[in-house]
């Protein structure tokens, strides 16, 4: 989306961009990364380490552990991860996202000292004897325990910890946020990976079953969204800001979008996907943490229980739905084949480990209703989808229409709506389009754009989005991390879909649309109903 700039009075140039802000190195602590092999240590974590450390943020005492049931020696499994990233940097077939285009051999050295490698079996107690050894062996005292691995490790794997006595801690370790005073070993911190429980059912048993190991000041349920600079800005943008705040309720705001638009699609995820779905996948977690930041109270501090506690209110307050009305309010799609940048793309039923007659939704767009005083009768719609036609996440608040009465005798027949919209990702910043009359003697009116880019006024250095994520869980910051009520009670407000959808037969139906394109004609119509439209992708 592109702006209408200028030049602000008295600027011949635009101004030096502003360098990060600084903040103190990370303590001394040994991190364990289960599942050290996967798909996420290699593209994630490991680059977003790299970066840390590039930072200042992680420095000589901090190491890393990789845990997994395959063979390797240590040197083995740095190897392994320089091989990848290095490819990856540059520019290999499957890059590491932020992993900058070069790779700085001295900085890689370095951080190699400092990684070793457990081979063990995460069901067994000897697995969790020689990470209690390892632990001793650093001498840090301070442990955290990142689960990187498939769900149904997360209950066992904590459960395990648990038992071998790794959770506790002691008068070492510094009280504070994210980590209660304790334990002869310092902190110890738990961090799951979504996808946290399929259902509200499985969503509370396992809430249940971590906080009988660790209480919920040690448990980080991370939400990769959430790590974004411009996701975190939209409490500083809300809350610092006079002129926003005056306008930001349902006397001035129609309705609310929220878009997760991806070009990709299952990729290699497919069996994945077949048992999850876009509305599992996306919805009550990367969703509902977009539309908990737009829409949450301010919070008495920045601290993490107070702005936790206004998201879960938030959350909470999304009004359950009927069968009937939860059938009426979503749409459910799936990719065919079709066209993305000039390549022809396969359907969702023809990629690798998908049934041939999925009904597997990689598409959902859904409306909701948030019941407090603020929102009352504000609709927030949301969709997500693989293969469309561009790449676009995004918040747009849609503001209620100016009235007409001063344009009867002109020739403007409809002003168009005026949007704020959060771009989230690719281009971050913040837009907002209002209308201005086009030059000359008659009186037409022209929608235009100002905003402003990160880019612009930032300097930008190379991320995966964990970056801040890890830091905050080595620092003991859970502002940025889901408490367990807030979990529950995202699956509390889809639940009612994911019910309707099992019951409600040819009803609902997944409804097919062309790779390329915006998602299903169903998803238009959910809001046509409503005499509104989607604003535009890309």
């Amino acid at each position: 989306m592109a702006a209408s700039k200028t030049k602000p009075p008295g600027k011949t140039k635009p101004p030096a961009k502003i360098k990060p802000g600084k903040a103190p190195p990370a303590p001394a602590a040994t991190l364990f990364l289960f599942g050290a092999h996967g798909d996420l240590v290699q593209r994630l974590l490991m680059p977003a380490l790299y970066n840390l450390a590039r930072d200042g943020l992680v420095g000589a005492n901090v190491h890393i552990v990789g845990i997994d049931h395959i063979d390797s020696t240590d040197q083995q499994f740095c190897d392994h991860l320089s091989a990848f990233i290095r490819s990856a940097a540059k520019g290999g077939a499957k890059a590491a996202k932020g992993a900058g285009k070069t790779l700085d051999p001295a900085l890689w050295s370095k951080l190699t000292k400092r990684i070793s490698y457990i081979k063990g079996d995460f069901l067994e107690d000897a697995t969790y004897a020689d990470i209690a050894a390892k632990l001793a062996e650093t001498g840090t005292g301070n442990a955290l325990f990142y689960l990187a691995t498939a769900p149904r490790f997360f209950g066992e794997v904590a459960d395990h910890l648990g038992k071998a006595g790794l959770f506790s801690e002691s008068a070492k370790g510094a009280k504070g946020a994210g980590g209660a005073k304790g334990g002869k070993g310092g902190f110890r911190r738990l961090v799951i990976e979504k996808p946290f429980g399929s259902d509200l059912a499985s969503a509370q048993a396992l809430n249940a079953r971590l906080l009988k190991s660790a209480p919920e000041e040690q448990i980080y349920r991370i939400d990769h969204f959430l790590g974004k600079e411009t996701v975190q800005n939209i409490l500083v943008s809300r809350f610092s800001n006079a002129l926003f705040e005056s306008f930001w309720n349902n006397h001035y705001i129609d309705h609310v979008q929220i878009t997760a638009a991806e070009t990709v699609g299952v990729e290699e995820r497919g069996d994945f996907y077949e048992h999850t779905g876009a509305l599992r996948d996306m919805v009550p977690n990367h969703l509902f943490q977009l539309l908990a930041m737009i829409a949450m109270e301010p919070p008495s501090a920045f601290g993490a229980d107070a702005v936790r506690g206004e998201k879960a209110k938030v959350v909470g307050a999304i009004r359950p739905q009927t069968k009937k009305e939860a059938l009426a309010n979503s749409v459910r799609g799936q990719y065919r084949a079709g066209e993305i940048a000039g390549q022809d793309v396969v359907s969702y039923r023809s990629e690798p480990n998908v049934a041939r007659s999925s009904d597997t939704e990689t598409y959902v767009a859904l409306k909701v209703m948030v019941d407090n005083w603020r929102w009352a009768g504000v609709p927030f719609y949301l969709r997500t989808g693989k293969r469309l036609s561009a790449r676009d996440t995004q918040i747009a608040i849609c503001f209620k229409p100016a009235p007409f009465a001063p344009f009867r005798e002109s020739a403007v027949e409809r002003l168009r709506p005026n949007y704020l919209v959060v771009q989230i990702q690719p281009d971050e910043g913040m837009w907002f389009d209002f209308q201005a009359k086009r030059p000359g003697p008659e009186l037409q009116v022209e929608h235009v754009e100002m905003g402003f880019a990160y880019a612009d006024f930032f300097e930008m250095t190379p991320s995966t989005g964990y970056e801040t994520l890890v830091y905050d869980c080595l620092i003991g910051d859970q502002t940025l991390f889901q408490r367990a009520d807030n979990i529950e009670n995202g699956w509390r407000a889809v639940q009612p879909f994911i019910d309707a959808w099992k019951s409600g037969g040819a009803k609902v139906a997944v409804e097919g649309y062309a790779s390329g394109s915006d998602g299903p004609a169903g998803a238009d119509a959910l809001l046509a109903r409503d005499g509104r439209t989607w604003h535009k992708l890309g």
